[in-house]
């Protein structure tokens, strides 16, 4: 018979008052099972004539304030959330067969965050981050290359690569978060977490 937790549902989705421990349990699992990036998530924004739009980013931070992803600040991604701060994120795991869903409102990082990261980047990151201009229609490839060759001549030292302004951090600080567990015959397992005054409040949906 298979273990379960308070709520009636499957032992993963553990007895925890705090929905972003119950991440860190299920991205554990994650990184020891998912052969590719488990940090993968679909991010989806509102543009500012109401159109969706969704793209996969990876998380590179989780905290207390929320989920962190690095990104070119005049990227369409970018321009979306300054107009509108909210946003959704997805991760799935399909050999795990879980899935976890977040919205929330954005907020940019301190410069600080953003140069630890940009720093802990390999060199050729921190080179592309400079030569591209993010989502902007180019002629050819080679107008990229011959970019990147100009920022290397630039900054030639592997340490001495600046992070540019136009480049930093977004934080996702979530108001709900729904964790799925894929079941036979679509009878799934859904637990939410609700942002209320005084922490959360979980429930159980339906499939």
């Amino acid at each position: 018979m298979n273990e379960k937790n308070s709520l009636g549902l499957s032992s993963c989705f553990a007895d925890l008052d705090d929905p972003l421990e119950l991440f860190k349990l299920w991205m554990a699992e994650a990184e020891k099972k998912e052969i590719d990036n488990p940090n993968a998530l679909s991010l989806a924004t509102i543009s500012t004539t109401n159109e969706p739009s969704v793209r996969v980013m990876l998380l590179k931070g989780l905290s207390e304030k929320g989920f962190v992803f690095y990104t070119n600040l005049n990227s369409p991604k970018s321009y979306d959330l300054k107009k509108n701060p909210k946003a959704a994120m997805c991760f799935h795991w399909k050999g795990l067969q879980r899935q976890i869903r977040i919205s929330g409102s954005v907020a940019q990082v301190t410069d600080k965050e953003a140069d630890d990261y940009f720093n802990s980047r390999p060199y050729e990151s921190r080179i592309g981050a400079w030569a591209s201009d993010q989502s902007n229609v180019m002629k050819e490839r080679t107008d990229l290359l011959k970019k990147i060759e100009i920022f290397k001549r630039k900054y030639p030292s592997e340490k001495g690569v600046p992070r540019p302004k136009h480049w930093s951090g977004w934080c996702l600080n979530p108001m709900a978060i729904e964790f799925w567990l894929k079941l036979e015959y679509r009878i799934h397992e859904r637990l939410r977490y609700n942002k209320v005054s005084n922490g959360w409040k979980k429930e159980i949906l339906y499939p």
